[in-house]
């Protein structure tokens, strides 16, 4: 099991260090030297096995336990969510006109994340559209940004019944909530779920730290629709709107904490 570091960057972690170094000092001034919140077990991140700290750390640790306790707001990269719906309310891929613009927008999403997040039949999907090895058909020559893209990705597959994946990915495995939590404290620019029922389980976890609904106008007449049997009501706030030219809108919202 490796050791985790909760401070994401080293940029973060002088900024941090510097805002706060007068309680950082007066911590030193009440603890004992080298008494440090891992080293004790008073506080370590997930994955962190307890072993002795150097002396020079144990007020970046001190500073660290006191961030993730909540005295000073925590560093995360976000988890951002992004759906196709028509105005009807269908999610379902097939139901949503595609062009160039819609996946040049798909690209910019995939190039604000680190890591995508999929449940197995997404991945699945995802896998036959784009992976070169598994691709049959001619695809439009706008559609390549977006195929080169999501095939470079880096991906993490949430199931309970596949083996292996080979795809530039990982299998989660073990409690979902902590496994995404233990995703976000790594240090990137964050991470990009889909699909369906997987985000239903994130919004219920409340894991979910950005929402983007590309509305289409079309109406559908029919499902699947999206969080279904989600057990209590998410209220958000709208952050940013961009409408296509094909009349779609893109609607990003964040959680209201």
């Amino acid at each position: 099991m490796e050791e985790y570091d909760f401070v994401a960057s080293g940029e973060w972690e002088n900024s941090m260090i510097n805002k706060h170094l007068p309680q950082l000092e007066e911590d030193s001034a009440l603890m004992p030297p080298g008494d440090c919140p891992r080293t004790s077990g008073a506080y370590m991140p997930p994955g962190f096995v307890r072993t002795a700290c150097k002396p020079d750390d144990a007020a970046r640790h001190r500073l660290e336990a006191r961030l993730c306790h909540g005295r000073y707001s925590c560093v995360m990269q976000p988890l951002r969510y992004s759906i196709n719906v028509t105005l009807d309310g269908c999610c379902d891929h097939r139901a949503i006109p595609a062009d160039e613009e819609l996946h040049r927008h798909a690209v910019e999403n995939l190039e604000q994340a680190d890591a995508l997040l999929f449940g197995r039949v997404t991945y699945e999907m995802m896998e036959a559209a784009f992976r070169p090895s598994k691709r049959t058909g001619a695809s439009p020559d706008w559609m390549e940004p977006f195929a080169r893209t999501i095939d470079a990705a880096k991906k993490y597959v949430v199931s309970s019944t596949l083996d292996r994946v080979d795809w530039n990915a990982e299998l989660v495995r073990g409690d979902l909530g902590e496994a995404v939590q233990q995703l976000k404290r790594e240090s990137g620019k964050g991470l990009l779920v889909g699909g369906v029922k997987l985000p239903l389980v994130l919004a219920e976890l409340g894991l979910i730290d950005e929402y983007e609904f590309v509305v289409h106008p079309r109406l559908a007449g029919h499902g699947p629709t999206l969080f279904a049997g989600l057990s209590k009501s998410v209220d958000l706030r709208l952050v940013s709107l961009l409408e296509f030219g094909s009349g779609a809108v893109a609607m990003r919202y964040e959680p209201r904490r």
